[in-house]
This record gives structure tokens, sequence and C-alpha cells, in this order.
């Protein structure tokens, strides 16, 4: 495996660090509401942004993680790894470079499933970044289970009638069209019920009920949330709204939900490393007991420790994004799981101590700290809870593996010491060999 870059490549990447850094970064100031960066009515916002758009455009840095039929790079995981690093260190830097979730995975299930008419009306607005879309899949009675879903779609004539609820579907407020997986076939196995339907947001009978906030939004005010809850109320589109065939629900979710988690994994690093330079910029900063924070040894564990395990999960996901573009389709599936249940526990231990270093003002709203803690709990959900993928690595690792064939274990050292004496029984009983006095 070779994670070198290469110098030309290099120069992308200090020019995108150096970019978000000085022009994304100040506009997560400016705009900083969850919604801010989906709202395409917001003049303001859209006005600061558009040319920092061009400006990502001729670098040519413009959707990376488009193939190049699509207008992208081709660029595959590896540089996308790097470059979501960078990506990541900004809320408002994935829209600012074509790369916001969940338009991304959207974009892509209807590159590979949508109708012609589907692509002209909606994947183009959508990669050129002028409308925003929703994901319309978990339930308020089901979360992310599929199996449990009851939200249906039934055939009426030349059209699906789309009836039932569905719960956090994000950006459902501001999006230009839901994708929505609904049954279509009660009756069939688990992973065959369901199919997803692309629905225009002006279609009738599109009703939510509120606009879902998260920790550290007033309960109150339903203005800034922005996961709709939603009752699809007899919501009917067309026979060809439908992506992929009848029953392909369940594969056409898992085409996007891969490459989604590992894109998370990839940011949560560049998230990772931005506290922690605010860690290191603390310890040399501020004096406590008569020195620098950096000259304590509690401090000087949790740098280490910090140091250490970033280290460590870059590499992880370093190594997933190399076996995504190396080896064969689903070779990466253990590691991509490894990765999402692997970014929440770093995440909150970098955070944890970046907070804790800053003592008092690490709890204040005045640093990026605060954000960064409230996001965590929904890191551990976001495609799927990490108990799911602990389970999915686990069973990755069992499949394989074989019981003792004996009462005791395979490492059981009074059976291996009397099979090797038997091995060698000759040699040991030759008292030739004996070591002299």
């Amino acid at each position: 495996m070779d994670f070198t870059v290469d110098p030309a490549f290099q120069a992308k990447l200090d020019w995108m660090l150096d970019f978000v850094k000085t022009e994304c970064e100040p506009i997560d100031l400016l705009f900083p509401h969850h919604g801010d960066p989906y709202d395409t009515s917001n003049a303001k916002a859209r006005a600061i942004i558009a040319p920092l758009q061009d400006q990502v455009k001729a670098q040519g840095l413009w959707a990376c993680h488009l193939d190049p039929h699509l207008g992208g790079k081709g660029y595959g995981q590896m540089k996308l790894a790097y470059m979501n690093e960078i990506i990541g260190r900004s809320y408002w830097a994935p829209t600012i470079f074509g790369t916001a979730a969940p338009d991304t995975g959207n974009a892509e299930i209807l590159a590979m499933f949508g109708t012609p008419e589907q692509k002209a009306r909606y994947l183009q607005p959508l990669l050129d970044g002028d409308i925003v879309s929703c994901f319309s899949m978990t339930e308020p009675q089901a979360g992310a289970d599929p199996k449990e879903f009851e939200c249906r779609a039934a055939r009426d004539g030349d059209e699906w009638v789309i009836e039932g609820y569905k719960w956090f579907s994000s950006n459902a407020r501001y999006a230009s069209f839901l994708i929505v997986m609904a049954v279509t076939d009660p009756d069939a196995p688990a992973h065959s019920r369901m199919s997803m339907l692309v629905v225009p947001a002006e279609t009738p009978g599109i009703e939510i009920i509120r606009n879902v906030g998260t920790i550290g939004d007033d309960p109150l005010d339903d203005s800034h949330g922005i996961h709709g809850y939603i009752h699809y109320n007899q919501v009917r589109v067309p026979l060809d709204a439908m992506l992929g065939a009848p029953g392909d629900g369940f594969k056409v979710a898992q085409a996007r939900l891969g490459g989604g988690r590992v894109h998370h994994a990839m940011r949560t690093v560049g998230r990772c490393q931005r506290a922690f330079e605010m860690m290191q910029e603390r310890v040399v900063s501020r004096r406590t007991q008569g020195k620098l924070l950096a000259d304590h040894q509690f401090v000087q564990g949790m740098i280490a420790d910090t140091a250490i395990e970033i280290e460590q999960f870059r590499m992880l996901v370093l190594k997933t994004a190399w076996v995504i573009d190396n080896e064969p389709h689903g070779a990466a599936r253990t590691l991509i799981a490894m990765c999402k249940v692997q970014m929440a526990k770093i995440y909150h231990d970098v955070v944890q101590r970046a907070i804790q270093i800053h003592g008092s003002y690490g709890v204040t709203n005045e640093t990026v700290l605060s954000a960064m803690w409230m996001s965590l709990p929904s890191l551990a959900l976001a495609d799927g809870p990490t108990e799911v993928h602990k389970v999915q690595v686990a069973k990755a690792y069992t499949r394989n593996a074989r019981p003792s064939q004996g009462l005791f274990p395979t490492e059981h050292i009074p059976d291996r010491l009397a099979a090797v004496r038997a091995r060698y029984a000759d040699i040991l009983a030759d008292s030739t060999l004996e070591v002299a006095a």
C-alpha cells in the first residue's frame, strides 16, 4: 500500500488548506446555523460563497467525488481522503467544494439509477450546487432499520401513491426533491420489500409536521431545525419516479451509503486535527502552577494520546480508501464499518481533551469546540448507529473462525508442549546431545 502524494497534488492540498482556513472557516462564523449551507434562498450567503465556489472550480477541485463522466476528476478515494481531511475542518467547506451531503450520495444514485428525464431535471442542478436534496429513509418507529419500515407506496394505475411517516429527513425544508424509501411489496423478503422514489418537493401531500432541531437548538423554536418529520399523505408520483426496479430500494441505498460513511470518516480526521491544533496552541500559551500547561505531565499525556490516536485513525481511513481504489467492489466493507465505529470514539476523545485543556473557556460558545461537542452524538448515529457496524465487524471476523478440535483451546500449552515433544522425541532422547557440564 502506497500512501504517498505526488508534488502536483500536494500543491493542490496546500492551496486547499490555506483556502479553507482563510475563506471557509470565517463563513462558519457568519452563517452558523445547521441549515445555512443548504438554504439556497439566502441571497447574502449565496453572494458571498459564489465567488469562493468559482475559485474552487478554477483550481479544478469542484465536486471531485464524481467520476469524469459526471464532471468530476475521478481522483479515487485515496486522493479524496486527503482532500476531505481539509474540507472537514469547516461546516461550510463541503458546500463551497460541491461535496455536501446528502446531495453527493443522491447525485450518485441519480446517475446510476435515474431516468434521462430525472437526470435532466435534478442531477445537473444538483451537481452545479443550484439546488439541494433530501434522502428520506428513516422512520419514527423504526429508525434506520428497513425491516421495520411502514411507509408504503402502492400502485394505482399509472402512479405510485405514498402513504406514511418519515423521521429525520435532513434538509427537507430546503430540498427541491426528496428521494423516498417506501415499502412496495410487504410480503417479499426483508431486503426486497422496498423501492426508491424521486418526489418533487412541490408534490401535493408532502406535509412537514415539524423541522426537528438537534442538541443545543431551542426546543421551542424550529426555525433553524433541518431534520424533517414528514407525513406523506397520499402523495402521488408517476411510475417512472422509481429509481431502479421495484424492490431494489435496499440495493440503491447501499450504493450511496458506503461512500458516505467513509467520507464522514475522512472529514472527521480534519475536525480532529483542528481540535488538536487548538490544544497545541493552548498548552504553549497558558500557564498554571508556575509553568506552561505544556510542561505538566498530565497535559503531555493528553497531547501524546491525541497525536497517536489521530494518526492511527488516519491510517485506518487511508487503508480503507486504498482498498476501495485497488481491490474488487465490496472488499472494503468491513474496513468502512471499522471507520464508522472508530470515528465517533476518536472524535469524542479528542474534543473532550481539547475542552478540558481550555478549561472554562472550553465550555463557552466562544470557540468552535462547543459546536464540535454538540455534533458528537449525531456522528455516532449518522449513516447507521455505531452498534450496527460493530456487529458487522464482529460477524466478518467470526464468520471464518474455526472451533477448537479438542476439549481445550488450540493455544492450550500442555497439549502443544506434548505435541512438540513428540515431534522431536528422538533428538530429545539422544544422550550424546546433552549439554556438557
